[in-house]
């Protein structure tokens, strides 16, 4: 885990919407549990051909060169729908991205990419249309900065801004790198107080 401030990154223009978790990350790599090496497996059925990752479908926005080393991913509405699966954050953080924008987001996808520090951010669609808009007419790509503290997107050249709400709760942890063992840790000694109260017949 790390404390999120601003974040400046390359923009990946993924204009598909109802973007699924098994799209994602398909299933048949959801094996191993721990959190690394799933960046290779991202959006496999769309970034290679014939089911192996020697063959690259060249005409997948990922494998443009602009895109290589994109951190920021826009997209549209509804992304991360579909199964519960918490690999599919993995697999995003893996491969380097920091930053979703989107008009929403599946529920229980959008408590998971905060539970892993992914940072999920709501625009209005006319919002992110514009900015798919304006990524296209950059032919290198397109950068943009992210401050989750003024809770503000800045674009290359500054010349535009879009203002983003989250809830305060998640924007606290980021802000603070707290996670929920943090979170329990800061009443540690009111737990400690409330067992050591107990009957003995309850301990």
């Amino acid at each position: 885990m790390s404390q999120f401030i601003q974040h400046t990154g390359v923009v990946l223009p993924l204009d598909i919407s109802d973007v699924d978790t098994d799209n994602i990350i398909p299933k048949q790599f959801l094996q191993a549990i721990t959190r690394v090496n799933f960046g290779l497996y991202l959006f496999f059925n769309w970034r290679f051909l014939e089911n192996t990752p020697k063959i690259l479908n060249t005409s997948f926005v990922l494998n443009k060169p602009c895109y290589k080393n994109a951190s920021i991913l826009l997209t549209q509405r509804n992304f991360g729908c579909g199964s519960s699966r918490e690999h599919a954050v993995w697999a995003l953080i893996d491969y380097g991205f920091r930053v979703i924008i989107a008009p929403s987001f599946a529920d229980i996808f959008y408590k998971n990419s905060f539970n892993n520090r992914l940072l999920l951010i709501t625009l209005p669609e006319l919002q992110v249309n514009d900015l798919f808009k304006e990524i296209s007419t950059q032919k290198k790509g397109m950068s943009l900065t992210v401050n989750l503290y003024e809770q503000i997107i800045y674009t290359y050249d500054n010349k535009k801004k879009y203002l983003f709400k989250i809830n305060d709760f998640y924007r606290n942890c980021m802000l603070n790198d707290i996670d929920d063992i943090n979170l329990t840790l800061q009443y540690d000694a009111v737990i400690k107080k409330y067992e050591d109260n107990q009957p003995i017949y309850l301990k």
